[in-house]
């Protein structure tokens, strides 16, 4: 991932989102038909000089791991051209836009796992092409409800796993010593296994003995999130929204201000710069940990905390974050993109990306791959067992319904929960807020 993954920035733009829903849906009306036109299933000409877009978010990984490159070199007919927008929101924003106007989109799109729901749906799924057909694909060789998100009602496949977020905890393992606290992967995961109050227990351990100006999390948005992630109903049930009722959604709310009364959450809106550089500064102690977090550590960690990071079993298996290529069907050069994309989310491609950035893959025959269930991150340290923790994580995973506002739900109780950490809003001032908020804007 990446730095999102579930919607990992908040900003005000949620009315727009619902106007240009809307636009959306009825601009599609008018360009849906390209599907028919442009056939995923026809093999793109290899004597074609063609420059091929992919418009992505965060780090998905492929310039980073030699890929696009590598391929370019096996088609030398083909240049590509990658545009990054680092906020997945921004980027969501400006897909919908073009989406709305009909033109204007990338060949290949990123599509973030809480943004599936909505471009499966009638109104969206439409305009990108069913991947399923293209040569070489198989439904079997992914994780199946990473397959399923992205499937429409109809058996249409709109997008392709690229990775999923299977949870872990990253601890730094001299400030857990220097706390009295086991600094093993093992016997650190030993401390709330299959609880996430054993979590919340261990932070107010961390902190009662805890180095001069250090906090046993980062935020307690992330706790929420990684609560939320480890249920199989979280913001809806049926295709409704449910989050009032869900008790993951309650359980998540008490034990993230639960941690925040304790002192031991340092209150950081995550992937800000004051949370990056809270990381090479050594204030906090863990940080829930999708796969993808990995390149966040190392990079906003820096070369002298080398080596001091671990990784533990986190609570309870679940899903944070992941994303999916997908082929608009109004491109010119569909062929050529959707064969990339197979290429792309192949089992060699996806574990080389692993290997460099950390992005666990949804193709589960990567996982026989050497490099992959034994790889060791050199940067957290020779003893960290990532691959094999990660992997075990994913293959654990059960599925969820996400529904088509699910990142925009999760930022807004990321929003609620800052009210507390940052504002000093009592508990249930927050939750009103939060659930005032989303009743106004999100249907």
């Amino acid at each position: 991932m990446r730095t999102s993954r579930a919607t990992r920035t908040t900003r005000s733009r949620r009315a727009a989102l619902l106007v240009t829903s809307v636009l959306s849906a009825t601009a599609l009306l008018a360009t849906g038909c390209s599907s028919d036109a442009a056939s995923s299933d026809k093999a793109a000409d290899p004597n074609e000089k063609i420059t091929l877009t992919v418009g992505d978010f965060g780090t998905f990984g492929y310039k980073e791991a030699g890929l696009f490159d590598a391929y370019t070199a096996l088609h030398p007919n083909i240049t590509i051209k990658e545009n990054t927008t680092t906020a997945e929101g921004d980027y969501w924003t400006a897909v919908q836009t073009h989406l709305a106007a009909g033109s204007g989109l990338d060949d290949v799109q990123g599509l973030e796992v809480g943004r599936i729901a909505l471009a499966t749906s009638d109104a969206l799924s439409s305009s990108f092409q069913d991947l399923s057909k293209v040569a070489g694909v198989k439904k079997d060789d992914y994780l199946g409800w990473k397959w399923d998100q992205a499937t429409t009602k109809s058996g249409k496949t709109i997008g392709l796993g690229t990775d999923v977020g299977p949870m872990a905890i990253c601890y730094r393992q001299d400030l857990f010593a220097a706390a009295g606290l086991p600094s093993d992967p093992a016997a650190v995961g030993a401390l709330w296994a299959g609880d996430w109050q054993k979590y919340v227990d261990a932070g107010k351990t961390f902190q009662a003995k805890a180095p001069k100006g250090t906090f046993f999390m980062d935020s307690a948005t992330g706790l929420f999130n990684g609560v939320v992630s480890s249920d199989t109903q979280q913001y809806y049930k049926d295709g409704k929204l449910a989050y009032k009722e869900s008790a993951s959604v309650k359980k998540a709310w008490e034990l993230a201000m639960a941690a925040d009364a304790a002192g031991s959450s340092q209150g950081l809106k995550e992937f800000d710069p004051a949370w990056q550089t809270a990381f090479s500064q050594s204030t906090f102690a863990t940080t829930l940990c999708p796969s993808w977090q990995q390149a966040n550590i190392e990079k906003y960690s820096g070369p002298a905390n080398a080596g001091k990071w671990n990784v533990a079993q986190a609570p309870a298996a679940g899903n944070w974050g992941g994303s999916f290529l997908a082929v608009p069907s109004s491109g010119k050069h569909v062929a050529a993109a959707s064969e990339l994309v197979a290429w792309l989310t192949a089992p060699e491609q996806q574990a080389k990306v692993f290997q460099k950035v950390g992005n666990i893959p949804s193709n589960q025959g990567a996982y026989a791959l050497a490099g992959v269930t034994d790889f060791k991150n050199p940067y957290i340290g020779p003893n960290a067992p990532t691959g094999q923790i990660f992997s075990t994580a994913a293959k654990a995973i059960k599925p969820a319904e996400t529904g088509p506002k699910a990142g925009d739900l999760q930022n807004a109780f990321s929003n609620g929960i800052l009210l507390v950490e940052q504002n000093g809003k009592s508990a249930t001032e927050a939750w009103d807020a939060t659930v005032k908020q989303i009743d106004s804007t999100i249907q």
